[in-house]
């Protein structure tokens, strides 16, 4: 039981976090030069959003979920039943920050979640 909480939160906080962070940066402009420069000054941007230390704090729950999730389960079984962030992330990216999934790019997630569930079986 615990190591399916231990996933949850993985998933959840991680792809949160990442949509968070996203959010923090398409806030703080396009990036059209990437000269050093300019990635500074948008990185520089994003890092005064409260969007994008949520993201941080988010990543950073999820990074040590991660470890303690691995030192419960194999590696073999640990990293497969993580990558159902691909199903948080699309949907996450649609539904928070307004991007189009196509349906191939639903299909491809339904792969992964087929391999995911052969993992888990296996």
């Amino acid at each position: 039981m615990v190591s399916i909480l231990l996933v949850a939160v993985v998933v959840l906080a991680g792809t949160g976090g990442e949509l968070a962070a996203t959010h923090a940066v398409r806030q703080s402009g396009e990036v059209k030069d990437f000269s050093l420069g300019t990635l500074l000054r948008i990185l520089g941007r994003a890092f005064r959003r409260r969007w994008m230390w949520t993201g941080i704090g988010l990543m950073t729950i999820a990074f040590y979920s991660l470890l303690a999730l691995l030192s419960r389960e194999p590696v073999s079984l640990a990293i497969p039943a993580t990558s159902l962030s691909y199903v948080a992330g699309a949907l996450g990216a649609q539904v928070f920050l307004g991007e189009q999934v196509s349906r191939l790019r639903w299909l491809g997630v339904t792969l992964v979640c087929a391999g995911v569930a052969l993992a888990w079986v296996g």
